[in-house]
């Protein structure tokens, strides 16, 4: 069912009650339209990753829908999938996309033009609650579920690891020997990864809250943590001591991180709509805010370079923002 249509030079353009816009040629009818079909409900979360000189953002919403965005140049076409699974965490690695959805399974394919190539499901047996990617271990994926952490190299489970406590957000460090774990308890579980074992090195109490997002810095000297009552912290990998503190200018959950390419800025989004970005040389009051990024909470954040955020929410939408 059309919407609406109009005229524009010499196409015509139509939109649809499903959030299609179609362009039609007038100068040759027979021409197929051209369409473009972004994401109609929450998306929560985004990727990027360099495709053939570009910088390219990948997002995914709860309806199973991938959508391309090349920036600069905009909407990239959707990614065709055999299955419309409901998708929870996603992630983008040397040309690949991993995905891990509600239907308790982890998919690692190579990104070519829009269509994913066929591959075989990974079942990791639980809900995900995170996933993560070591740069320089491509082949290495980081899973948690409530119970434990589950460790995938290429396209097999090569650990399971039961952690004794409900397990909330984790991140794996870019070298892939080193994990940060969270938990309801508002503790970081900081593991060394021998092999494919994880153990326990520490343990980091300093939220007050559930913590729901970590992310480790591009160049692994840092991890940043957020956490259900609005705070988050930079903590240096090495020493294990905050090296950002008092960032606590959310008015709600935090719900993402994100670190600039040379490790300089971190950004958090929020349940609250708006998008901080603190330098970590300096003080978090002379913090950047965005406000009002998304409607209904941003779920989503990248940087494609250090004076560029990418961001997305539950508003359906992707917007890139330019920094001062």
């Amino acid at each position: 069912m059309l919407v609406g249509c109009l005229w524009l030079n010499d196409h015509l353009i139509t939109v649809s009650l499903g959030g299609i816009v179609s362009l039609l040629s007038a100068v040759d009818p027979d021409k197929p339209p051209k369409t473009i079909s972004g994401h109609m409900k929450s998306i929560n979360a985004i990727a990027l990753s360099l495709q053939s000189g570009q910088s390219e953002v990948c997002s995914s919403s709860y309806d199973g829908v991938i959508v391309r965005w090349i920036l600069g140049v905009g909407y990239a076409g959707r990614v065709e999938r055999k299955d419309s699974t409901q998708i929870k965490c996603l992630a983008t690695i040397e040309g690949e996309l991993v995905t891990c959805g509600f239907d308790n399974k982890v998919r690692r394919v190579p990104l070519l033009s829009e269509q994913c190539k066929e591959s075989e499901p990974i079942d990791i047996g639980a809900q995900p609650k995170d996933l993560d990617v070591a740069v320089g271990c491509p082949e290495l994926t980081f899973v948690s579920t409530d119970a434990g952490i589950i460790i995938i190299r290429g396209s097999k489970i090569v650990s399971t690891t039961n952690v004794g406590y409900a397990v909330t957000a984790a991140a794996i460090s870019p070298d892939g020997t080193e994990a940060v774990v969270g938990g309801q308890d508002g503790k970081l579980h900081v593991y060394s990864i021998k092999g494919d074992t994880l153990l326990e090195e520490s343990v980091l109490e300093r939220h007050r809250g559930p913590i729901n997002a970590i992310r480790f810095s591009p160049d692994g000297s840092m991890f940043a943590s957020g956490d259900l009552n609005r705070e988050a912290v930079v903590w240096d990998r090495i020493t294990k001591e905050v090296k950002l503190k008092n960032m606590v200018y959310h008015t709600a959950r935090i719900n993402c991180i994100a670190w600039s390419p040379d490790s300089s800025k971190v950004a958090t989004g929020s349940l609250d709509t708006c998008v901080l970005i603190y330098e970590v040389g300096k003080s978090a009051s002379s913090r950047i805010t965005i406000k009002g990024a998304h409607l209904g909470g941003v779920y989503g954040l990248a940087f494609s370079d250090q004076s560029t955020v990418i961001s997305a929410g539950e508003d359906a939408c992707v917007r890139v923002w330019s920094l001062p």
